[in-house]
């Protein structure tokens, strides 16, 4: 049994005191200020160029609504757009002053920057947040009791609730006292199109948290009632077809602009869910970036108030649209020829589904709140006081001076964000938690490619998985160094634990097999009559990888002198 999750109040229990809702009340004159800002900032860029950079602009966004139109895009697209153009190159026989084209350009570019900014803003309704917060959890708990087994009378019951299966861990503590301190980013891992649902439900319902600023891609617009909701609670909309610079400079003026105004905010450093099942080694600059200049920006109009910078690992025992993702992952990585398939997991049926099948398990998620950091990467306390690596405290602002005062460099801050960068792959691979089915995926992997080390990843995934047995000894023997290597780890405060990985190898291995297999059809691992096997290696791949990062197989000893025989015997 799981140890469930404390249910904290709220830290900000009246609604209209969220930054949030502050925020987008003021939603018309906040789109005025990011029009200005990113007006400025592509002038600043491009101011003599700005010709050009209309025109790619324009032709960028034909090619897009040829190519990849979508139900949500904005009314008129087409005509909006043939408008830019014309008027951009104007008249045949039209002829302007150096001044007319000036203006002409940046007329162009004003009306440019506010379609895109009144597209990414979203809004925040009181009356939609207290419905959708009554709704999941109604429909959780009722989906965790019905499907746990319980009778009629006890579907509408509250003997098992949500926050025994969705845990939170960390640094829980330390975040709601910092809320009060100065402006939260959320920075998560990203394996699945839940992952913003499950966040933002558990920070409301078990951290108490008030509600955070997130993106969320445009084409979760395209189903109307999660549109519907996306509209009306908090989430900006970010459409990852469009590649042009002046959309990107809005998407991140508005990031920018809302964490000065003390808006927590919440998006996924990684840019997009993990294909391949590992957590992400390389993360986006772009709005890691934004959260530098907002802490900037504060020093130079005379404000302390700090951005803290908090990691967020989820670990799942399975993943909803795993199968699509690692065909996708394959893809790219081998060049194969797989079959397209569609990426259609936001449906309301197949997150019933998902829910169903996960509270139907003595399962559970977790997110592992990690230790927050400064914009720098450097650790801070609940006061919000930051410290060096070697616990000396540090002052921040001073990192932005220049001749005595704080001052803007794009440069300074671009490397200081990648700094930052790579302090939060560190922490992610610390504060991840493993559970049981990472470890059995990951060892049964390595020994199906120990087993068939002639061949090469892509020669061991087109094996096929009803001819092979995975040896029980070998498991075990594997099941038990991969744990053993853990367990070290986790005293060096390297990686987290759940409380089955310190199971016996055999339990540990059930718990996983079980946890693995429960809701996809073709199975990563399962037992037939006492026999370990596979349905499908390549779902098996995208759960070993979860663990791939840490490279524990090069500790692995293949001498055991079991072992030995079975790969002979293989072999």
């Amino acid at each position: 049994m799981t140890e469930g999750s404390k249910v904290y109040p709220h830290v900000i229990p009246d609604m209209d005191q969220w930054p949030i809702y502050k925020l987008l009340d003021d939603r018309k004159n906040f789109i005025e200020e990011i029009d200005q800002y990113t007006f400025q900032r592509v002038v600043n860029l491009h101011g003599e160029e700005l010709d050009d950079l209309i025109a790619k602009t324009a032709y960028m966004e034909r090619i897009r609504m040829k190519e990849e139109p979508w139900k949500v895009d904005p009314p008129q697209d087409r005509v909006f757009w043939s408008k830019i153009s014309r008027k951009l190159f104007g008249k045949p026989d039209e002829i302007l002053s150096e001044q007319e084209k000036k203006a002409k350009e940046e007329e162009l570019l004003r009306r440019i920057i506010h379609r895109y900014s009144d597209e990414i803003v979203g809004t925040f309704r009181i009356p939609t947040f207290q419905f959708a917060r009554k709704f999941l959890t109604v429909l959780f708990n009722r989906l965790l009791n019905t499907a746990a087994g319980r009778n009629m009378k006890r579907i509408f019951g509250t003997k098992y609730k949500v926050y025994e299966r969705l845990l939170t861990k960390g640094e829980v503590e330390k975040l709601r006292t910092l809320m009060t301190k100065g402006t939260v980013v959320i920075v998560p891992t990203h394996s699945s199109n839940l992952d913003s649902m499950l966040i933002g439900y558990a920070m409301d319902a078990i951290v108490g948290l008030p509600s955070f600023s997130y993106g969320a891609g445009l084409n979760l617009y395209n189903t109307g009632y999660t549109a519907y909701f996306m509209n009306r609670l908090g989430a900006y909309r970010v459409d990852r077809r469009k590649k042009n610079s002046i959309y990107l400079e809005t998407l991140k003026a508005m990031s920018n602009l809302s964490i000065q105004r003390g808006t927590n905010s919440l998006f996924f450093p990684g840019g997009t869910r993990s294909r391949s099942g590992a957590l992400e080694d390389k993360l986006k600059m772009g709005l890691l970036g934004t959260a530098m200049e907002a802490q900037r920006t504060n020093y130079q109009n005379g404000k302390n108030e700090k951005v803290f910078i908090v990691p967020l690992v989820l670990s799942y025992h399975f993943v909803l649209e795993a199968k699509y993702l690692i065909e996708q992952h394959l893809r790219f990585i081998g060049k194969e020829h797989y079959v397209r398939s569609k990426d259609d997991f936001y449906s309301l049926r197949k997150i019933l589904k998902f829910g169903w099948t996960f509270f139907s398990q003595p399962s559970e998620i977790t997110l592992s709140f990690g230790k927050p950091l400064d914009v720098l990467g450097n650790f801070v306390d609940e006061e919000g006081k930051s410290y060096d690596r070697f616990g000396k405290v540090v002052n921040l602002e001073e990192y932005f001076y220049a001749n005595g005062k704080v001052t803007e460099n794009l440069q300074r801050e671009q490397e200081y964000t990648i700094m930052l960068a790579e302090r939060l792959v560190e922490r992610y691979h610390k504060e991840n938690i493993v559970l049981t089915s990472h470890v059995v995926a990951y060892a049964a992997f390595n020994i199906l490619r120990r087993l068939h080390d002639h061949l090469d990843l892509f020669g061991v995934l087109r094996l096929p998985p009803d001819e092979f047995v995975f040896p029980m000894e070998m498991m075990l023997d594997i099941v038990q160094q991969t744990k053993d290597i853990l367990i070290q780890m986790n005293k060096e405060s390297k990686i987290k634990l759940s409380n089955q990985v310190y199971f016996e190898a055999a339990e540990l291995l059930k718990d996983g097999v079980r946890n693995l297999g429960v809701y996809h059809i073709e199975k990563p691992l399962e037992f037939e009559n006492d026999v370990l096997m596979s349905q499908d290696f390549k779902l098996l791949f995208y759960y070993h990888n979860r663990l791939d990062n840490y490279k524990l197989n090069k500790r692995f000893s293949w001498n055991h002198q079991k072992n030995k025989a079975q790969i002979e015997a293989v072999s």
